[in-house]
């Protein structure tokens, strides 16, 4: 078995998915940590007693081999790496709400130090596409940010919601490094610089994203699961109870292949095959994982798998032995074998006794103790609108073609029902050959429903067990209808397509739930969620016209149609105009919020003039034994500081009330971007002293993303920025 060869128990608490490991000086590793108290602790023990300087960094009075660094705010995200093109050692990257800072751990001095409106969620260090300098890319808002050794803005980008997790890899396997996003809207997003080249739809946060080879990379969710892609393909994935805390990919067999290594919740951590998702390895630490990192910490010329946990217990892994290789686990290949077939031995006489049993309960009655050959699974899917007494749904009928029931079925789909399952048990009074099972899937994503039915006689007590999968569509919460009676829908995106109607059709019949005999290509739908119309028609010359009032449902079926008909460039226009209207209101907020946002801050500048000017009067009146003067100087600063908390309090509310529009503002640049075509707000631009913007997309399919031009205007100054912020 493989045992840890060093253990240390560290003095602080260790905030998870904040662990780094940076050779700050370009020898020595050290281990690097955000704590809870908003500083970060460096672990040097190769060089002891060396004295910090007295800027940012001092000796922790509670371990001779720590230094703290002071970021005196909360900090969201950490890293370590190569930044600066000619420096000795690594840079150390933190992150928080509000600041981005880049430090030289070597020489006690920071690097640059970056104000970062959208917050800091996650960062990651290294080389991007063709840019020629390693960045720190950042995650926060809805925005991407990188930033050179000099501090300088190299990349900006939006994505679809807040940033949770970064990772850099080869995913195009172009020899350049592309950047992929996990973020709060459940998509993997992948970005060549700033394009989108590729999205991943999971049914949970992404929480971890981590390298493993080449295109290969590992990836974690808020509700425990634990998988691996390869590209856009995914090889296999768990679930457990616990909550991963950090994923990383580590050789820990010495097989020349790199496994997953995951550090979970319970303080669980396990290796599995990056192949199978077989756990080779596992151990336990006292609590719950912290971070898992690597580096050669005994310098003994060997990388080191390093755990740690949020109460600083550190365990460190050397890769397995010759003896060991590939073979983590207390058994060998032999004993693996004899035990696989006494679990399959075991499973047949199980069977067969089952068998054996269920024919003696044979009812001279009904005659059914074994069910018929011709015995088979039938599956069919309906929409059903919503009713007095039952919600709007989808309807899985599972039926047998003869007079066999079925006592149970058990459905796994991912994201649709709590757990991932679904158990039906009818009752005794309503056992039958058919089960009908509503489903109300929550995004417009298809879905593999994995289906397990028991199926016997009216009298069996053992049951054979039917296995099927069938395909929820994409867009199955969406009704046909034959005759509209609503309004139409005011919001448009029409396209010219180079395709036979019948390819339009065969789309809609494998992302629809169409009735039987419609193959026509203008086709309306209801929603079921309530959203409204929508309608899709193709005239003969090619032109693709989708009505619909929801934006996000517009550019989903942009892409799905584009994917399913292989098209290389697209060239779309479309309007919205009461999403358009929600827009321009948002922008003339951002210019209010911008506008309340000076005002406080010139007040708090008069007021920090008025606490230095009473200050100074103060200590003036106590050096001169005016004791009276001096009480009434200290009272007005009690009643300015008490001005002071509630003006903070204030800006507290308008920032994150600007926050929340500068999201839904880079929220629409990439609802934009998913169109794939053109199109305006308001009018001709002019300059006024509101708040207006134009938004324009050029169409480059070929590069799977579009590229903006985001105008501003706010009072009598025109800006063009990519950055809405």
């Amino acid at each position: 078995m493989l045992v840890p060869i060093f253990t240390l128990k560290l003095n602080h608490k260790i905030n998870p998915r904040m662990v780094a490991v940076g050779t700050f000086d370009g020898v020595h590793p050290c281990l690097t940590a955000a704590t809870q108290a908003g500083k970060v602790f460096i672990h040097n023990p190769h060089v002891r007693g060396q004295r910090a300087a007295a800027h940012r960094l001092s000796h922790s009075s509670q371990d001779s081999d720590v230094c703290l660094l002071n970021i005196n705010q909360s900090v969201t995200c950490l890293t370590a790496g190569q930044l600066g093109p000619s420096t000795v050692g690594d840079t150390l990257v933190v992150g928080s709400q509000t600041n981005l800072l880049a430090y030289d751990v070597h020489d006690n001095a920071d690097v640059f130090y970056k104000e970062v409106a959208d917050g800091a969620n996650a960062v990651v260090l290294g080389t991007l596409g063709d840019i020629p300098a390693p960045l720190a890319i950042i995650g926060g808002n809805c925005a991407l940010q990188g930033f050179d050794y000099e501090g300088n803005d190299h990349l900006w980008t939006v994505t679809g919601d807040n940033v949770r997790s970064l990772v850099l890899c080869d995913f195009t396997g172009d020899g350049k490094n592309e950047l992929l996003v996990g973020s709060e809207d459940f998509d993997i997003r992948v970005f060549k610089e700033d394009e989108l080249v590729s999205e991943m739809t999971e049914n949970e946060t992404i929480t971890s994203l981590c390298h493993m080879h080449g295109s290969r990379f590992g990836y974690a969710l808020a509700n425990g699961t634990v998988g691996v892609y390869d590209r856009s393909s995914r090889y296999w994935r768990i679930k457990s109870k616990n909550h991963a805390m950090s994923i990383h990919a580590f050789d820990l067999n010495a097989d020349g292949v790199v496994e997953l290594i995951t550090g979970w919740s319970n303080g669980k951590i396990d290796a599995r095959s990056d192949r199978t998702g077989e756990v080779i390895f596992k151990d336990n630490l006292l609590s719950s994982v912290a971070g898992v990192v690597e580096g050669d910490y005994r310098l003994d010329g060997q990388q080191q798998l390093i755990c740690t946990s949020v109460d600083g217990e550190v365990r460190g892994y050397l890769p397995a032995s010759k003896d060991l290789r590939g073979n983590l686990m207390d058994s060998t290949a032999e004993q693996d074998l004899i035990r696989d077939l006494s679990q399959r031995k075991r499973s047949l006489l199980m069977e067969l006794r089952n068998y054996e049993d269920n024919s003696k309960c044979v009812s001279d009655s009904d005659g059914m103790g074994f069910i018929p050959a011709n015995t088979q699974l039938q599956t069919a899917l309906a929409v059903r609108p919503a009713t007095l007494v039952q919600k709007a749904h989808v309807e899985l009928s599972i039926s047998t073609p003869n007079e066999t029931i079925i006592r149970a079925v058990l459905i796994f789909a991912e994201g649709i029902f709590e757990g991932e399952s679904h158990v039906v048990h009818p009752s005794a009074q309503n056992l039958s050959g058919c089960v009908k099972v509503p489903i109300i899937p929550p995004k417009d994503i298809p879905v593999d429903l994995h289906i397990k039915a028991f199926v016997g006689g009216k009298s069996s007590t053992q049951f054979h067990v039917f296995e099927i999968t069938r395909q929820l569509p994409r867009f199955s919460m969406y009704d046909f209808t034959a005759e509209a009676t609503a309004a139409p829908p005011s919001g448009w995106v029409t396209f010219s397509i180079n395709d036979r109607p019948q390819r339009v059709v065969m789309w809609l019949n494998q992302n629809f739930l169409l009735p039987e005999g419609v193959d026509s290509t203008e086709v309306t739908f209801s929603s079921l969620r309530g959203r409204g119309l929508l309608s899709i028609s193709m005239a003969s010359s090619g032109q693709v016209t989708l009505r619909t009032d929801d934006i996000d449902l517009a550019g989903d079926l942009v892409q799905s149609l584009a994917s399913f008909l292989a098209v290389d460039d697209l060239s779309a226009e479309a309007d919205f105009p009461g999403y358009f209207e929600e827009l321009r209101t948002t922008l003339v907020e951002v210019d209010e919020f911008h506008s309340v946002h000076q005002k406080l801050n010139a007040a708090m500048a008069d007021h920090s003039n008025h606490i230095r000017n009473l200050l100074v009067q103060a200590e003036d009146a106590r050096l001169m034994d005016d004791i009276r003067s001096m009480k009434k100087r200290y009272r007005e600063l009690y009643h300015l500081n008490r001005d002071l908390i509630n003006e903070y309090k204030i800006r507290s509310n308008n920032h994150n009330a600007l926050l929340a529009c500068l999201k839904a503002v880079n929220q629409a640049i990439q609802r934009a971007g998913r169109l794939r075509g053109t199109f305006q707000l308001g009018s001709e631009p002019r300059r006024s002293n509101s708040a207006e913007a134009q938004l324009l997309v050029t169409p480059q399919w070929e590069s799977r993303v579009p590229c903006f031009t985001f105008n501003l205007w706010v009072g009598t100054a025109a800006v063009t920025n990519p950055n809405p912020n």
